[in-house]
């Protein structure tokens, strides 16, 4: 099966080495850091790429039966898109993929597909593109910088776009805090959980989020847990996601427990992202349970990750 064709307008020097990729799951917005901050998680898309006569993929892991879908697959789209607006017609691939971060749920799974696709571009279509040009071209088609630039980076990262220029600055990559996904059972589109969003914010919500995502790049610069429950207070996105995501409120006043660091929606929800020191012992795995009233609630553990790592 062979997805959608386009048409070059010049032949190329394909590269037939074989590619590895890893790619960390996201967690965005981290409270008032909407649209700016993300984190990257130790949950893992992996893929080795090699030419082939056809497309096709061997996928294991979440959602294997999704990710070994040719149609309308994102990494592979965004890989054949990325080539035929440099006018290449892409060499076909066989995938040996492994996922190990929830689609759906806002952990960055789209970013981590358009950067694949993106890095599968360079590499076989002998692109040569610079880091900044790589992630200018996941920004774009992502719409928004925080999950690809944490997703390529790594740690907790800062990014901006302005006058049409990506700015980035990582900090946080040592820190040993251990990040816990609460997973409800049903995932919520990022343009939905955006549909929620009002059009104008009071000067008073303005400069509380300002001041809490100061005092958040700060605690993760500095290693100060004690500012992530004070840091991570949001007034712009997560009070609107609320009935949209109803893990978030069950979960939010956990931020006021001693063993909890900081509690936000993860990326455009529905899963919530819970911070504790590490380590986390299972009976955090009970407390988040017993507050969201949902004794097989999925809590997966996992830390703060390097960014991708191409070979």
């Amino acid at each position: 099966m062979t997805p959608p064709s386009q048409t070059p307008t010049q032949p190329s020097a394909i590269q037939s080495k074989p590619l590895h990729l890893r790619l960390p799951a996201t967690s965005a917005n981290l409270g008032p850091g909407f649209d700016t901050l993300g984190l990257a998680m130790a949950l893992y898309l992996t893929i080795d790429a090699t030419t082939a006569e056809d497309f096709h993929i061997d996928a294991t892991g979440r959602d294997a039966a999704l990710c070994a879908s040719v149609e309308n697959n994102l990494i592979l789209t965004t890989y054949i898109d990325v080539l035929a607006n440099a006018g290449i017609l892409a060499p076909s691939l066989h995938f040996k993929l492994h996922n190990e971060i929830p689609l759906g749920m806002g952990c960055g799974s789209s970013a981590s597909a358009l950067l694949a696709g993106i890095l599968l571009a360079n590499h076989f279509g002998n692109l040569n593109l610079t880091n900044e040009q790589i992630l200018e071209e996941a920004c774009r088609r992502e719409g928004h910088p925080d999950n690809v630039a944490a997703c390529y980076l790594g740690g907790m990262t800062a990014s901006a776009i302005t006058q049409n220029k990506l700015f980035t600055a990582t900090c946080g990559q040592d820190l040993t805090w251990n990040l816990l996904l609460a997973l409800p059972s049903v995932s919520l589109s990022t343009s939905k959980a955006r549909a929620l969003l009002p059009a104008h914010y009071s000067r008073e919500d303005a400069v509380a989020n300002i001041q809490a995502t100061a005092l958040l790049v700060a605690a993760f610069a500095q290693g100060r847990s004690e500012l992530l429950l004070a840091a991570m207070q949001d007034r712009l996105h997560q009070p609107y996601r609320r009935k949209a995501c109803p893990l978030l409120p069950l979960l939010l006043p956990l931020s006021e427990n001693p063993s909890i660091l900081g509690v936000a929606l993860s990326g455009a929800g529905p899963s919530v992202l819970v911070i504790t020191e590490d380590p986390a012992g299972p009976e955090i795995d009970e407390i988040i349970r017993q507050a969201a009233n949902d004794p097989s609630l999925e809590i997966i553990h996992t830390h703060i990750s390097a960014g991708v790592i191409e070979s």
